[in-house]
């Protein structure tokens, strides 16, 4: 009586080897970039206070945003420090004429997430504040790395 034979094949093996190779190819470096990523929205979401602040503060002074650019004028102990990265320091930013300004909060990256600095802008109009988001445009700062387009 003869045995069946059991098991794999070396040749098998090697196939099931080389996918698993190719999948984690592909699969590691976005999983990276996913990381980074969510460390940015992490570090953009501990200035939601500073924002808010920001929206209360122009609002009192009709829109001019020169009247709440330090950390005593927004009412703020102290800007929020991201936990990678590092909070904006002294006087924000700002430009244009009442109402129509713009304010510019920096948050400086980590070496965690590639040591980009995301600008917070705040855009005014007579009735709202637009915030947008833009990367510096240093080496590996980009949208894939932060989220945000790169200036």
């Amino acid at each position: 009586m003869r045995k069946a034979q059991q098991g794999f094949t070396l040749i098998e093996l090697m196939i099931v080897v080389a996918i698993i190779g190719i999948l984690a190819a592909i699969a590691i470096p976005q999983y990276q970039d996913y990381v980074t990523r969510a460390r940015w929205q992490d570090n953009i979401s501990s200035m939601e206070a500073v924002k808010v602040a920001i929206a209360e503060c122009t609002q009192t002074n009709a829109g001019d945003m020169t009247a709440c650019d330090t950390v005593a004028e927004l009412g703020l102990t102290a800007f929020p420090t991201p936990k990678f990265g590092t909070a904006p320091s002294g006087t924000l930013t700002t430009s244009g004429t009442a109402p129509a300004m713009t304010i510019n909060i920096p948050v400086a990256g980590s070496t965690a997430v590639g040591g980009c600095t995301v600008t917070i802008i705040g855009t005014g109009s007579e009735t709202q504040i637009t915030w947008s988001y833009v990367t510096t445009s240093a080496t590996g700062c980009s949208k894939k790395t932060t989220g945000f387009v790169a200036s």
